[in-house]
């Protein structure tokens, strides 16, 4: 196959457009507890959306994970789906109180420990990295983790908030909790 965008649409002249920098999307609220792998583990492959629903793209991110490492729910919500997708152990999660289509978060790939219909809180383990023989993430072991809004693929960075993104000043607090408001 050629590269390029299909019949119609020119071939690309320059280099790929990196991914964004700023991952926010307004469209989605900073809701994430945690990563779902590590602690700001390092980002394989980033958020690289197609130019059309059938183009070209990577429709989430892929995280360095070793096989094994745990995989955790990034916010509360419904296990929608624990299984093997084209062979690969898959899960996705609808995050509560987000809205009609609720987003959802998949995760893969993965040996599960959840089933569907799990609640599941923030932290949550949702099971293991698995080794797989396919070269998604090359030669590196990774995770890849999507985020959706009914068949709309978005950023999944755009969850983080800024503290677990790195970004902004450290704030600490007293050990029972935040200081009270004024």
């Amino acid at each position: 196959m050629p590269s390029g965008g299909g019949a119609g649409t020119p071939a690309p002249t320059g280099p790929a457009t990196p991914p964004v920098a700023d991952p926010a999307d307004p469209a989605v609220p900073a809701l994430a507890r945690s990563w779902p792998v590590g602690v700001r583990p390092p980002v394989v492959r980033g958020w690289e959306p197609p130019a059309t629903a059938y183009s070209r793209g990577h429709r989430g991110v892929d995280l360095e994970a070793g096989p094994g490492a745990p995989v955790r729910a990034v916010a509360p919500g419904r296990v929608s789906f624990a299984g093997r997708v084209a062979g690969r152990g898959v899960i996705s999660v609808e995050l509560s109180g987000t809205g009609s289509p609720p987003l959802r978060t998949t995760y893969g790939p993965v040996r599960a420990s959840v089933r569907k219909g799990d609640e599941v809180l923030a932290g949550a383990v949702l099971g293991t990295v698995e080794v797989t023989r396919d070269a998604h993430c090359g030669p590196t072991s990774c995770l890849h983790w999507g985020l959706l809004r009914g068949a709309v693929y978005l950023n999944p960075l755009s969850l983080l908030p800024p503290w677990l993104l790195g970004l902004g000043p450290s704030r600490l607090l007293p050990l029972d909790g935040p200081p009270p408001e004024h």
